[in-house]
């Protein structure tokens, strides 16, 4: 016979069923939740496996490099060692890391290693420029003369490069002016207006961006100087820098307009501003600094244009302002003439010519990010 279960009041227990007794207390502490090990903390296990790993390497190929197979040449030695170092490292992971974490060491190591040698060639190329041009930027009239009645081989205290220096200003603002306007606007119809034509557009300016310059200087000489017969001037070196510039501030311009949130765009369309408003009164300011970077690389790129300087411009010595129908100097080409000459003097200063190249180039670069980091602050 089976039992029917009899229906209890609430609070009571049915018979079938006792109450449960009270839990006894733990004696046992909790365990802490385990937490998981982050792949990029790094313990004392990971640096003595780095520093172990890279000497090991080197004694490695110092050894087998130059003494058992008797071969010479420091980067066939600096190649053995980085792959001998990255093998060796793969080992001593694997021994006591999983397979994630030995992946993420070795991937972090070889993209460290790249910016390293980025970083070295970076300043062995600027400590040797300004090592060979010292003797010239320690003379004040390097600055402020020209080169006007001066040979090549003169002594240093005469003579200077302020003629090359006007004359890259002056061509480099002109070419400023032209390509900046037209390579924003191209940015903008091709992000903003779209249609049939921005596709065409837009491939005809990513096959101008890899233009040589050489070939913009061609055209420039070719068309202007040969058919129309302008003179070698600053006027024609500024028009064949605006060809090669305006294809970089187009297509990086256009990067850094793709990159504003489109919700932006719908923000300003419901509270009721026309397109063109929206795109200039948000989506440029808010694409500022990328578009200030566009500007800075087109200018990095056309203030060391040597092909241009040397097919569109006449080298002078004398300083001019004019750069219509009267040839002009700049930096890149001074560079070039004094170079060539073999001289002593003139290839200290064609170093120190290059020396200011480089300072010019990094005070844009410093002056552009000043006023970027100002306008995101207000």
């Amino acid at each position: 016979m089976t039992t029917l279960d009899v229906p209890t009041r609430q609070g009571t227990a049915t018979p079938d069923r006792p109450p449960p007794s009270p839990a006894a207390p733990s004696s046992a502490a909790p365990r802490p939740p385990a937490r998981p090990r982050r792949t990029r903390s790094l313990t004392g296990e990971d640096v003595l496996a780095l520093v172990g790993s890279i000497a090991a390497s080197f004694s490695l190929v110092v050894i087998g490099y130059g003494h058992i197979l008797d071969f010479s040449g420091i980067l066939g030695f600096l190649v053995c060692w980085y792959v001998t170092f990255i093998a060796l490292y793969v080992v001593v992971l694997a021994i006591s890391l999983p397979r994630a974490i030995v992946v993420e060491r070795v991937v972090t190591a070889m993209l460290y290693m790249a910016a390293a040698i980025v970083l070295f060639a970076l300043g062995t190329t600027i400590v040797y420029t300004i090592g060979q041009g010292w003797r010239a930027l320690d003379h004040l009239n390097f600055f402020t003369k020209d080169m006007s009645a001066v040979a090549p081989s003169a002594p240093l205290s005469q003579g200077g490069i302020y003629h090359a220096i006007v004359g890259t200003v002056v061509e480099v603002g002109i070419a400023v002016a032209v390509s900046v306007p037209l390579g924003l606007g191209t940015a903008v119809f091709m992000t903003e207006v779209g249609g049939r034509g921005s596709q065409l557009v837009r491939t005809v300016v990513e096959a101008m961006t890899a233009l040589p310059e050489i070939l913009a200087g061609l055209f420039v000489y070719a068309v202007l100087i040969v058919e129309f017969g302008m003179a070698k001037s600053g006027i024609a070196v500024a028009i064949a820098m605006a060809v090669t510039m305006t294809p970089i501030v187009a297509r990086a311009g256009e990067v850094a307009l793709r990159v504003v949130p489109g919700g932006l765009r719908d923000a300003c369309g419901a509270l009721g501003a026309s397109h063109w408003k929206t795109v200039w009164k948000v989506v440029l300011p808010t694409a500022g600094p990328g578009l200030v970077t566009a500007v800075i690389l087109a200018i990095a790129r056309g203030i060391g244009e040597t092909a241009v300087v040397l097919i569109c411009a006449n080298a002078s010595n004398f300083l001019t302002y004019e750069p219509i129908g009267k040839p002009m100097n700049s930096l890149p080409l001074f560079i070039y003439t004094m170079y060539i000459t073999h001289e002593p003097n003139a290839i200290v200063r064609a170093f120190g010519a290059a020396s200011v190249l480089l300072f010019m180039v990094l005070a844009l670069f410093v002056v552009a990010r000043l006023l970027v980091r100002e306008r995101k602050v207000r």
